[in-house]
């Protein structure tokens, strides 16, 4: 990993950022600060920046064929009009929303979106869902906190990892299908070691590595038992990032920020 200085792109805390998502037809970048219900946006050229204050929490965005984003909220999958702020529905929340919700997600390099939930009673029963475009469905089950989805170079591989548990999973991922097989345990991680993992994504410079957000750091392991290179995030939490070591989404302390309560109004 090298030592490039990072540069802060974004000033505005958030309560709890996640999910950045880069949009390639726009140029823009989007993110989610979950406990504020509030969309974000940012043009990178310009500077100007919007906000969408929302009914609920969003964890995750991504585009729409068709235009609009999908925006993965506590009840449920919609689709945004970022023009009028409208959303429709397109699923449901597939589990009991006074109790769990969603959390980190993403798109699989076939368009599919991935989604996985949280237990806040902290009970493993949250999961990783698919949707293709026509349902949502159930794809694995089991753990407390969904988040770092990633997948291989070569698409063959999803990392899935449970913050709570301190533990990174692999799949066998058929791309044609969207089915997963053969999880196991790709990196766990002794809660001594005050290291959660929080986020992931594959590598693309053909080395096939990946980086791990734990807790404070960003790692590369170069095998599933090494992390090897490290990147400091100083008193911040690393919540998630994009390939090529492009951007890192750092989370504040709570106690460093603002009071934002009035962020919880719905737009």
């Amino acid at each position: 990993m090298s030592d490039a200085v990072p540069i802060r792109a974004v000033s505005e805390p958030c309560l709890l950022g996640e999910s950045p998502m880069w949009h390639p037809e726009e140029g823009l970048l989007y993110w989610c600060d979950i406990d504020a219900h509030a969309l974000y946006r940012l043009d990178p050229l310009s500077g100007a920046s919007r906000r969408w204050d929302l009914p609920c929490e969003v964890s995750a965005c991504a585009p729409l064929l068709g235009g609009g984003l999908l925006l993965a909220m506590r009840d449920g999958l919609w689709r945004f009009d970022v023009h009028s702020a409208r959303r429709f529905r397109i699923a449901p929340a597939p589990y009991d929303s006074s109790r769990q919700r969603f959390n980190d997600g993403k798109c699989d390099p076939q368009g599919r979106f991935w989604i996985g939930s949280i237990d806040e009673p902290r009970r493993p029963e949250a999961a990783l869902y698919r949707w293709d475009g026509r349902e949502l469905t159930r794809q694995a089950g089991g753990i407390t906190t969904s988040n770092g989805l990633a997948w291989s170079p070569d698409g063959r591989t999803l990392y899935w990892s449970d913050t709570r548990a301190h533990t990174i999973y692999a799949f066998d991922f058929d791309p044609a299908a969207g089915s997963l097989s053969s999880q196991r345990v790709f990196c766990r991680f002794e809660p001594r070691q005050a290291m959660q993992p929080l986020s992931a994504y594959g590598g693309r410079r053909g080395h096939g590595q990946r980086g791990l957000l734990l807790g404070g750091h960003v790692r590369r392991p170069a095998a599933p038992a090494a992390l090897p290179d490290r990147a400091g995030a100083g008193r911040h939490q690393v919540a998630g990032a994009l390939p090529d070591d492009a951007l890192l989404w750092r989370q504040r302390p709570a106690q460093h920020l603002p009071d934002l309560g009035a962020a919880r109004t719905s737009g």
